[in-house]
């Protein structure tokens, strides 16, 4: 082979542009993220069909049939002390802790987002009168906060999603004004802004868009904390009130009867351990799949 040729095959290899390898690919190949999301959809999904999957009425009382063993007169995971099919409020509890997940998260990145790109992108007094109220925000325990908000707001739903979400405003502005610190700093920004581009332009347009894979990883894995906290209120019995199923409640119901019947806390425990865990296990793989340094 002439060095003509040689020369020509190499540049031919050199032009030829890598393959990118998908988001979708990157996770799958990680076997605890793929199994992160295998979990993280099944329950979505029965959380979504509850009424389809659940074999009977959550609410259906029947003192006869209470404390009844998993596999006893129809009911898979058994009974509680109120004679309540066991597996349909577990069913019916994924969609009150997944809708109180996602939806806090939601409300916490919605404030958290705008406040952490107004205190980075402008900063003087208004980025330390913000980042100051987040530090006294920070300054409780993350379960802490939501009680205290849960005592002044009352009890219901709405006022758990707003208590966690009010909880997790920090976190996220916090990590949007470290991302706006390093993006406003770039020579992209400064040409955007020479072009004669508003404040309010450059913000949404071009910093947020450089802020948005920190904050879905970060986003992935407060769904998991809100979870665990939707739980510890609704045990504490600040959170959804009975007769409405939640994994949080049922764990409390099932305290008083571990002796008698494990199961009812058993199945509630290992339906949270479960769901956090695969979020958790999502999360970082969804961290490591949007990492350009790691090579997966």
């Amino acid at each position: 082979m002439s060095l003509q040729s040689t020369v020509a095959a190499a540049e031919k290899k050199m032009a030829k542009p890598k393959k990118e390898t998908s988001l979708f690919k990157k996770l799958i190949r990680n076997r605890l993220a793929a199994i992160g999301l295998a979990v993280t959809l099944f329950m979505s999904i029965i959380a979504v069909f509850a009424p389809w999957i659940a074999t009977h009425p959550p609410n259906e009382m029947d003192v006869v049939s209470s404390l009844k063993i998993p596999g006893t007169d129809g009911h898979l995971l058994g009974t509680d002390n109120y004679g309540r099919d066991l597996f349909s409020r577990l069913v019916y509890g994924a969609r009150i802790s997944l809708i109180v997940g996602v939806s806090a998260v939601v409300f916490g990145a919605f404030f958290g987002t705008f406040l952490g790109l107004v205190s980075g992108y402008f900063g003087g007094k208004l980025d330390s009168i913000i980042m100051r109220t987040m530090d006294g925000l920070f300054a409780f325990p993350f379960i802490l906060l939501a009680i205290t908000l849960m005592t002044v707001l009352g009890q219901g739903l709405v006022n758990v999603i707003i208590a966690i979400g009010v909880a997790n405003i920090p976190g996220f502005a916090r990590i949007v004004r470290g991302q706006v610190l390093s993006v406003k700093e770039e020579e992209f920004i400064e040409v955007t802004r020479s072009l004669g581009a508003t404040d309010g332009r450059i913000l949404f347009q071009h910093v947020l868009p450089n802020c948005l894979a920190p904050l879905i990883v970060y986003g992935t894995m407060s769904i998991a904390g809100a979870i665990i906290s939707e739980a510890a209120l609704s045990f504490l019995g600040l959170g959804v009130q009975p007769p409405t199923a939640s994994w949080g409640s049922i764990l409390k119901d099932g305290k008083d009867f571990l002796v008698l019947s494990p199961h009812m806390a058993t199945f509630s425990g290992l339906a949270i351990l479960i769901t956090v865990l695969g979020i958790n296990l999502f999360g970082d793989g969804l961290r490591d799949a949007l990492d350009p340094k790691m090579k997966i």
